[in-house]
């Protein structure tokens, strides 16, 4: 623990003319690699073979994902965004589309590819997923799917959202981006809906480099994303679908192929260090952490805080501030919610929407560093950073209040 007690009078922030707790910015994310030779030893046979593209490899790795997730059809695809467009389409996903506001916003770009109206839903105060209740609320006769996010990892609410598609009879595709190695309630993210869809970009705990998954148990929608990925083609050279060129090359398969053996490990790593941070952080007064179910296994692609600047003593804004000072990179995933985005603005009906708790989570949201390399050091040190800054703007706030009497 780091207690506010613990920070000497004279422990100054760098903002305020202190010394930086770090002489030197280190990265905000760093994917952690398999060993090249590794790498090689699985991308060798199709690169002297000269197939370098959707090839074996690609196979080899969609039967491990599928092993793994206990799911009956993986496809590799580039990215989780074509992925994601590919199910929609091969789900015939028509009018309006419900997704949380709060998320990055290649999930709403997935739904606009496809013309495809997006309704944005309100997220729950203490997971940040978004909230099943709200969604229902967003029901029309125009509404043909859900497309939801298990945000920074942590699973949605699959239970009452399957309940929801069901009931309403609607398509449901989760946008499990960071969510590669998540369980809910002791079950493989990757399992559950029409499809799911998964990002390999070096932001995550796989990385392919660029790459994606659509995981499905549907042969149907497995097959027309395996078309849709070579253009639409099956092979006869005439066109089944209005596809894309959203192929994965071998290598890039040959790297989160060879990455899979130790996910366990990173999840492993990512928890221990959100933990570190929860245990260091949770005595200040206006921070909260998400939320997470007992029994759920969170990936912590993204460990994030909220700040309530009424009780903090500062904005997010200014912490962020702060902390750049002292050589410390944050994020702000995900602000602003896509509803208040240029794009997306239009799609926004005040009248309908009730987007209020989206609207104070993302707001005071600040996303730390987290990765499997980092040092527990640097962990307790980050955390000493912000001890500092809280009881600086409680010691200003102090003399300003001793200064009006």
């Amino acid at each position: 623990m780091l207690p506010s007690e613990r920070l000497g009078e004279n422990d100054l922030p760098a903002i305020h003319g202190g010394r930086p707790l770090f002489s030197q910015r280190f990265r905000f994310i760093r994917p952690t690699l398999p060993p090249l030779d590794a790498v090689i030893g699985n991308y060798r046979a199709a690169y002297e073979d000269g197939l370098i593209t959707n090839a074996n490899v690609v196979a080899k790795f969609e039967a491990a994902v599928a092993e793994r997730l206990q799911v009956k059809h993986a496809v590799a695809v580039s990215s989780c965004t074509s992925g994601m467009m590919m199910t929609l389409r091969a789900l015939g996903v028509t009018g309006e589309v419900i997704i949380p506001s709060f998320t990055f916003f290649a999930t709403g770009h997935a739904a606009r590819w496809n013309g495809l109206t997006p309704v944005f839903a309100d997220c729950l105060p203490d997971t940040w997923n978004v909230d099943p209740a709200d969604v229902e609320r967003k029901i029309t006769e125009r509404t043909t799917a859900l497309l939801i996010v298990h945000l920074y990892g942590n699973p949605a609410n699959v239970d009452a959202l399957t309940k929801i598609a069901q009931r309403h009879n609607l398509k449901l595709v989760f946008d499990g981006a960071h969510a590669f190695g998540s369980a809910y309630r002791g079950r493989p993210i990757g399992q559950f809906g029409d499809a799911e869809a998964f990002s390999l970009s070096p932001t995550k705990l796989l990385v392919a480099g660029e790459g994606g998954l659509v995981t499905t148990n549907d042969a149907t929608v497995a097959k027309a994303v395996r078309t849709m990925r070579n253009y639409g083609d099956s092979g006869a050279y005439d066109p089944e679908w209005l596809g894309m060129n959203a192929r994965m090359s071998e290598f890039n398969a040959a790297l989160a192929l060879t990455g899979l053996a130790d996910i366990d490990e990173r999840i492993r790593r990512r928890n221990q260090i959100a933990q570190m941070y929860t245990d260091q952080l949770s005595s200040l007064l206006g921070l909260r952490f998400q939320s997470v179910h007992p029994t759920d296994v969170h990936t912590y692609k993204d460990y994030s805080i909220h700040v309530t600047p009424s009780q903090f003593g500062m904005t997010r804004d200014q912490l962020a501030e702060g902390l750049l000072a002292e050589n410390i990179e944050t994020k702000k995933y995900f602000y602003p919610p896509m509803h208040m985005q240029t794009l997306y603005k239009s799609f926004h009906d005040v009248g309908r929407d009730d987007l209020k708790t989206t609207e104070e989570v993302t707001c005071g949201i600040l996303s730390l560093p987290i990765y499997e390399l980092l040092p527990d050091s640097t962990i307790e040190t980050v955390s000493r950073a912000i001890h500092r800054l809280a009881n600086s703007a409680s010691a200003r706030k102090e003399v300003s209040l001793s200064g009006r009497k």
